[in-house]
C-alpha cells in the first residue's frame, strides 16, 4: 500500500492536471464561439454561390471547362484536413480512420494524400502514403481565405495539368453539428458534377421561395454566361475548401473542449478516490499508533 506521502503527491500532479485541462476548456469554448460565427457567416456566401452558378449552368448550355472534364477511374487525391495539435478527444483519430478506409476501399486504385494539419501527415508519412502535397498550422490560426484559395489552387493544378493523370479530388473534413457532434464528410472536390447545381436547375428553389412568400430575382448578364460561368467555377472550388477547413475548425474546438470537459470530471474522480485512500492510509496509520501505545503502557503495568 502506498504511504501517506506517495497518496499526496499524486492528489496535488492530479489536481495541478485538473487546472490545466479547466483552462484549456475555456480557451476552447472562445475559439469554438468564434469559428461558429466564421461558419454561420460562410454559409449564405457559399449557398448564393451555388444559387448564381446553378443560374449560370442552366444558361450557359453545353460548356466545356477543364474542372467540369469527367475522366477514368484510376488516380485519386484526397485532401486530409486534420489539425496540427492533439487533446481533442477522436476528431482526428476518426478522420484518419476514415482516410484509411477510403485507401482500402481504393485499393487497386492510386491514391495520394494532400494533408492539412499536422496530425494527418505525420502518421501517413510514418506509414508510406504518398503525400502530394502538405500544409502545417493553417487552421491553427484563424482560417484565412488566401491560405484555402492557395490550397484550391494547388488541387486544380494537379487536376488540370497538362501531363495530369489525376481523375477525381476529393476533401475529407468533420462538419460541424453542434459542441457533442462532428459528422466525418467526404466530398468529391473535382471533376465538378452537374448534380451539384441540379437541385437549382429543376426549380425546387422557385418551389421554396413560394412557400417563404419571397420573391424569386433573377439577373441580367453583361458578358455571356458561359464566360461568367467559367471564371466562376475555380472561386467555387476555393469557396468548397475554405467552408471545409471552417467547418473543421469549430469541429476541432467543439472536440477540444467536450474532451477537456471530460478529463477535468476524470481528474475530480481520481482526486475523490485519492483523498478517500488517503484518509483510510492516515486512519490506519492512527490506529497503529494508538495500538502500539496501548501495547506498550500494557507491558510496562505486567
Amino acid at each position: 500500500m502506498a504511504n501517506l506521502q506517495d497518496i499526496r503527491r499524486r492528489v496535488r500532479s492530479v489536481r495541478n492536471m485538473q487546472q490545466i485541462t479547466k483552462a484549456m476548456k475555456l480557451v476552447a469554448a472562445a475559439k469554438l464561439r468564434r469559428a461558429q460565427d466564421r461558419v454561420i457567416a460562410a454559409r449564405p456566401y457559399a449557398n448564393t454561390m451555388k444559387r448564381v452558378l446553378a443560374r449560370l449552368a442552366a444558361r450557359a448550355g453545353d460548356y466545356k471547362h477543364p474542372l467540369l472534364e469527367s475522366r477514368g477511374d484510376e488516380h485519386y487525391v484526397l485532401a486530409l484536413v486534420t489539425a496540427d495539435k492533439g487533446l481533442c478527444g477522436g476528431f482526428n483519430t476518426n478522420l484518419i480512420k476514415a482516410a484509411q478506409r477510403f485507401i482500402e476501399e481504393n485499393e487497386g486504385k492510386r491514391v495520394e494524400l494532400v494533408t492539412v494539419g499536422r496530425k494527418g501527415r505525420d502518421f501517413f508519412r510514418r506509414r508510406k502514403v504518398p503525400i502530394a502535397g502538405e500544409y502545417i498550422n493553417v487552421t491553427a490560426q484563424a482560417v484565412t481565405h488566401d491560405d484555402a484559395a492557395e490550397i484550391a489552387r494547388s488541387l486544380m493544378d494537379m487536376y488540370t495539368a497538362e501531363d495530369s493523370t489525376v481523375d477525381r479530388v476529393y476533401v475529407l473534413y468533420n462538419e460541424f453539428k453542434s459542441v457533442l457532434s462532428q459528422k466525418v464528410t467526404i466530398k468529391q472536390l473535382l471533376p465538378i458534377g452537374a448534380e451539384e447545381f441540379a437541385e437549382e436547375e429543376t426549380g425546387e428553389e422557385t418551389a421554396r421561395t413560394a412557400e417563404k412568400g419571397e420573391v424569386l430575382i433573377d439577373y441580367l448578364y453583361e458578358q455571356p454566361p458561359a464566360e461568367i460561368f467559367g471564371r466562376l467555377l475555380p472561386r467555387y472550388v476555393e469557396t468548397q475548401v475554405f467552408y471545409a477547413l471552417l467547418e473543421s475548425v469549430a469541429s476541432e474546438q467543439g472536440a477540444r473542449m467536450t474532451a477537456m470537459d471530460s478529463a477535468s470530471k476524470n481528474a475530480s474522480e481520481v482526486i475523490d478516490k485519492l483523498t478517500l485512500n488517503m484518509n483510510r492510509v492516515r486512519q490506519a496509520s492512527i490506529t497503529r499508533e494508538i495500538i502500539e501505545v496501548v501495547s506498550g503502557a500494557q507491558a510496562l503495568e505486567r
